[in-house]
């Protein structure tokens, strides 16, 4: 069995999935590269996939689909992993190789001792175009270093940091275990991804390595502002799965960090939902931002109540267009600072 099983969900990809996969193969025999050619057309992803399933067969598999979207090329790399992690990369992201023998290193020494870890942690790299400094998401404030631990061990996060996909290693079974099934044909179901399974989540460890390279800044990349704002739809359905998992959750026996957490984290979809229809600003952009709010209230009081007394839930809520003014221009203020789009 492999260690690590690695899905790369992509679409008409061929400009840039081979520095990714090029990326991954140094680890060799420990890893599974599942090539999720979702439905391509345009170019030639179909072939490139072949093409490095047929010269690394003990490593590469190819796997196609009809179009099904993100979610559902992540859906098909875990059906497909074998290994006993699972991880996602982008096809146009890739990771730093000596961070991830380090991490599979670790990996195989305590599955060796029968130590089982659900979720594994590293840093990212926000890798924008153009920018002078890139910016480092880092954990050495919030987890320990080096060793198993659960989720009361995990100190203060800063608003500007947060667990995404990129630095995300799960185990395989307790992945499958939460019966995770992301959406078809929608974008941002990566924070579905962050999000659902960590209710599942007993043990962790964390490497203060950068393992993960984001690449920012191709104009049709999804999280670029015109595209969000575009596809905002897609971000509600996201966003109401996500109050739906919080709602449904009973946190009866978990660790209140984890809950604080998740809440800060919906918070924040919560305001990227929100800001999205401000920067649109059409009365039917509006008319959404009070639906989702009012979907959030439908579906839990106590949890509407809490978010909307949050800084950030009280910045989506500023009356009139000033206060919508004031609302972005904070929201760009973090957008420098943080880095992200």
């Amino acid at each position: 069995m492999k260690i690590l099983s690695v899905a790369i969900p992509c679409y008409n990809s061929e400009a840039y999935m081979e520095k990714c996969i090029k990326s991954l193969l140094p680890a060799g025999d420990d890893i599974e590269i599942l090539i999720v050619d979702d439905g391509s057309t345009k170019d030639r992803t179909s072939q490139i996939a072949d093409w490095y399933a047929a010269r690394y067969p003990g490593i590469v598999k190819a796997v196609h689909q009809e179009n099904g979207g993100h979610g559902e090329a992540v859906n098909a790399g875990l059906r497909n992993a074998t290994g006993v992690y699972y991880k996602v990369v982008d096809s146009d992201d890739w990771v730093n190789t000596k961070a991830l023998r380090k991490m599979i290193s670790v990996m195989k020494e305590l599955e060796e001792k029968n130590e089982t870890v659900d979720l594994f942690l590293a840093n990212f790299v926000y890798d924008k175009v153009d920018a002078a400094h890139k910016k480092l998401m880092r954990f050495v404030n919030v987890f320990p270093q080096n060793q198993v631990f659960e989720w009361d061990a995990m100190k203060h996060m800063h608003e500007t940091q947060y667990i995404l996909m990129h630095n995300i290693f799960y185990r395989t079974a307790m992945l499958r275990e939460c019966g995770i099934e992301l959406p078809k044909h929608t974008f941002y179901v990566d924070n579905i991804f962050a999000f659902q399974p960590l209710p599942y989540v007993k043990k962790l460890y964390y490497m203060d390595v950068n393992l993960y390279h984001y690449f920012i800044g191709r104009e049709d990349q999804s999280v670029n502002e015109k595209v969000m704002i575009g596809r905002i739809d897609q971000q509600i359905r996201v966003n109401k799965i996500m109050i739906d998992v919080m709602v449904s959750e009973n946190f009866e026996n978990k660790s209140e960090r984890l809950r604080k957490y998740m809440l800060i984290y919906l918070d924040k979809i919560m305001t990227v939902t929100s800001m999205m229809l401000i920067l649109d600003g059409s009365e039917e952009a509006l008319e959404k931002k009070k639906d989702i709010w009012q979907y959030l209230k439908n579906s839990d009081m106590k949890l509407y109540r809490r978010l909307l007394i949050t800084p950030l839930g009280l910045a989506m809520h500023l009356p009139g267009r000033g206060g919508r003014k004031i609302a972005c221009v904070g929201y760009r203020i973090a957008q420098k600072f943080v880095g992200f789009n």
